[in-house]
């Protein structure tokens, strides 16, 4: 999958996931926000499965 990352400079870095509602982060460096990213991305994917009513 593909999703369209915002990152924004402020002392650190912070990024956001237009397509996914509340899908924030932040890192020190841009290493770190790419980390940070894979794993922000995972959980709010994770959170919106779990909520589907079937």
């Amino acid at each position: 999958m593909k999703f369209k990352v915002v990152i924004h400079e402020a002392g650190g870095f912070w990024a956001e996931v237009p397509s996914i509602q509340g899908c924030v982060t932040q890192g020190d460096t841009l290493e770190q926000l790419l980390n940070n990213l894979y794993e922000a991305i995972e959980g709010c994917l994770s959170v919106d499965i779990q909520n589907i009513e079937i």
